[in-house]
């Protein structure tokens, strides 16, 4: 990806987001360029899902401002977002157990037997099918009950139909949580797939460095709610990330020592 041509889809410039006496976000500036991979990195109370459910449309920041395409923008609502191609894929899934495959990817989205208002089930099975074949996304059925699937699967799906509703921008909440080496291979994998095509620029919170290193263009680590470090990931390294993240425990720890010192 050549750093000096390719697109910015989004920036952010001095995000600050406050939370009575709490600041959770204190000037926060970052870009995503077009088919990049971001991973965000940082450790719990940073302020990543912050960020994220701004970018979202979900919360609106107290200072700062937000670019989509060059544009300056004001992300009134989720909907909003949407309509601008911004999705988010949150650990939660947002997915219906009792539903099948298919019709969880319609959710929402139904299509029906005009002129009547009936579900045209036959359509959205094929469709959804056709694009997760297209995907890679190997399930039993789309008939097949989301309750009945692995992890991975799930969060395969939950993805799926969040590229399938036309994002631009997908924002990726910790897709990796609580799962075994084969079912995050799955996740890795799509989540490859979606950067090769680079037509979906993606924004993705983990806490496994390795993995971020793995499939991710660039990593920001966010603490105190700043960005601390913005690099290539092919010039930073998981013991980088993690000397960074233990320094600010050994300076935390230092400053609380300090009044006990002085009795």
């Amino acid at each position: 990806m050549s750093e000096s041509t390719t697109t910015e889809v989004i920036r952010t410039e001095g995000l600050v987001k406050r939370f009575g006496a709490v600041t959770a976000l204190n000037g926060v500036s970052l870009y995503l360029r077009q088919g990049e991979v971001l991973g965000l990195v940082g450790d719990n109370g940073a302020g990543k899902s912050t960020l994220i459910k701004i970018l979202t449309g979900f919360l609106q920041p107290d200072e700062g401002r937000i670019f989509i395409d060059g544009r300056e923008v004001r992300l009134r609502s989720v909907s909003y977002a949407r309509s601008l191609g911004i999705e988010t894929v949150y650990q939660d899934l947002a997915l219906v157990n009792e539903l099948s495959v298919y019709h969880n990817m319609f959710l929402k989205r139904e299509t029906l037997l005009n002129p009547l208002p009936l579900l045209n089930n036959w359509r959205m099975r094929r469709l959804a099918r056709e694009y997760l074949e297209s995907m890679g996304v190997n399930i039993p059925s789309v008939d097949t009950e989301v309750a009945q699937l692995s992890g991975g699967q799930r969060q395969s799906i939950a993805i799926a139909r969040a590229v399938y509703s036309r994002a631009r921008i997908l924002l990726l909440d910790e897709p990796l949580a609580a799962m075994g080496a084969k079912e995050g291979s799955l996740i890795m994998n799509l989540i490859r797939t979606l950067k090769n095509e680079g037509q979906v620029s993606i924004i993705m919170i983990a806490h496994n460095y390795a993995q971020v290193l793995e499939i991710c263009d660039r990593v920001n680590l966010l603490q105190h709610g700043r960005i601390a470090l913005d690099k290539p990931a092919g010039q930073t390294s998981v013991e980088e990330l993690t000397e960074l993240v233990m320094r600010e425990y050994r300076v935390g720890a230092n400053q609380r020592q300090q009044p006990l010192a002085g009795r």
